[in-house]
């Protein structure tokens, strides 16, 4: 079987049959992880490691050794954590990988440019597969987590997909430090978090005494609004950018509200969310041409600020997303 699989364990404590005979008939076709090391070496310090994930419990007698990514923040997490060697695939980049990690994703196979078919994802024989988006786990494409789990492989879906209460910087920190956990490098992920801890602490003295803007997001939308709610990241990075969330009042991380609702609330800027198919100067360009928009501050005086969507969700990039927002939102403060 493919070394440091997870046992995964029903309510008994023991895996069920079928899921045994899947490993033994595993075991027999000679598969190997990217390590050297044989699954019967011993078991590293600090496992077995149980995991409470959005609802499903997994428990890893050792490291995952055939991980695969879904969705870009996922996989910047891994790279970030050093975890390349243990990465057998990844799967739906929404765009250019971080540069400090260009080199070892280029030795990861992409198996997909969205999400891989349940079949091609077992073709990489994982032991591990980590989603950003709770879509990476779709039930009616076959990937679902218990479906996964019934392949005797373990699963961990991005915890912004099921927070218990608003998504904070500490939400970040508790992600990053769960997927070092599960792989066995903690101080890894102490190392990242202390330096997105200084790009924020510098964030954070550069905005001292600021009065914070009206902010909206407009993701998406032709005839309503995505924009940010209050219950993702996206509201925390806003705030620590010296901004103000308009819609922070939805209870989603995400919602749709009126153009006229938009309109009402008076953005003095508009973040828009840099991503897919539309390039964001047709985005603005629909913005100002909106007639229910007109009166809007941030669209009177033109007053924009772009993040990629990449950036936005809880992962390792939203230290910097705060920053490079903070430098659009008050640019005297950071001259």
């Amino acid at each position: 079987m493919p070394v440091g699989i997870p046992v995964v364990r029903g309510r008994g404590g023991r895996a069920p049959a079928f899921v045994l005979a899947l490993l033994l008939l595993v075991s027999g076709c000679g598969g190997s992880g990217p390590s050297a090391d044989g699954p019967d070496g011993p078991v590293p310090p600090g496992f077995p490691v149980t995991i409470e994930n959005c609802g499903v419990t997994t428990t890893y007698e050792r490291p995952p050794r055939r991980a695969v990514s879904l969705n870009q923040h996922a996989t910047e997490v891994m790279l970030a954590l050093g975890l390349e060697r243990s990465m057998v695939g990844t799967a739906f980049p929404d765009d250019a990988v971080l540069p400090e990690f260009a080199e070892a994703y280029g030795g990861i196979e992409v198996l997909a440019d969205e999400y891989p078919s349940f079949e091609v994802l077992l073709a990489a024989e994982p032991d591990f597969v980590y989603g950003g988006w709770a879509s990476a786990f779709a039930e009616n494409d076959g990937r679902s987590r218990a479906a996964l789990r019934n392949a005797g492989i373990g699963t961990h879906l991005n915890i912004e997909e099921c927070p218990d209460g608003p998504v904070t910087m500490a939400t970040v920190e508790e992600e990053i430090r769960t997927v070092a956990k599960i792989f066995g490098v903690p101080a890894r992920a102490e190392e990242r978090i202390a330096s997105m801890r200084a790009v924020l602490r510098r964030t954070a003295d550069a905005l001292a005494g600021a009065d914070p803007l009206k902010v909206a997001v407009y993701d998406s939308g032709d005839r309503t609004v995505l924009t940010s709610g209050g219950a993702g990241i996206g509201n925390e990075i806003i705030r620590l950018a010296g901004g103000a969330n308009l819609f922070a009042d939805l209870d989603d991380a995400y919602g749709d509200v009126s153009f006229e609702q938009f309109a009402e609330r008076a953005p003095e800027v508009i973040v828009i969310y840099d991503y897919g198919d539309r390039p964001v100067r047709e985005k603005k360009r629909f913005l100002l041409d909106n007639p229910a928009l007109r009166d809007v501050p941030a669209i009177r005086n033109e007053r924009f600020a772009v993040l990629p969507l990449s950036s936005t969700v809880t992962g390792v990039r939203v230290a910097d997303a705060v920053e490079t927002l903070a430098r659009q939102l008050h640019p005297d403060r950071f001259a």
